[in-house]
């Protein structure tokens, strides 16, 4: 695997989820807010790419809320309908930015598109931290030297 796939590897991950009947409204149609439900599937598998999961966050002295999400809907998803979140780690030095796509499983059409930003929070002082700590950066090197 060349070095740029080993990076970009560590930066992307997705999770199939398929859509729940409590998930969708009389018309069949998956409620809206729960597109970022699926986004946080995602999101889940790309920090644990780089062992940075929220148990890792947590005891790294941190916590991250989310702090913007942006969605932007081109299809909806119907009960039963298999899809594909992937998530694409595009900021990390200040903040997480994370990317989201949503994908039908079997088309590979576009449903949903969007991102999500979280920020470093002291977990004791509650302090925002104006540059991502550098646990982050750590654990990153250490993913890409695999």
């Amino acid at each position: 695997m060349s070095e740029a796939s080993k990076v970009a590897a560590v930066l992307r991950a997705s999770a199939r989820v398929e859509v729940p009947f409590h998930d969708v409204d009389a018309m069949n149609v998956c409620w809206h807010g729960h597109y970022l439900k699926y986004f946080e599937f995602g999101r889940a598998a790309l920090l644990r790419n780089f062992d940075y999961d929220y148990r890792e966050m947590q005891a790294s002295g941190y916590v991250w809320p989310v702090v913007e999400a942006h969605l932007k809907y081109v299809r909806p998803a119907v009960y039963g309908q298999q899809l594909e979140v992937c998530a694409e780690l595009l900021e990390y030095d200040n903040r997480l930015k994370i990317g989201y796509e949503i994908l039908d499983f079997e088309s590979r059409a576009r449903l949903t598109k969007g991102y999500t930003i979280q920020v470093a929070v002291d977990a004791v002082t509650q302090e925002l931290q104006f540059v991502s700590p550098p646990v982050v950066l750590e654990k990153l090197e250490r993913a890409w030297a695999r």
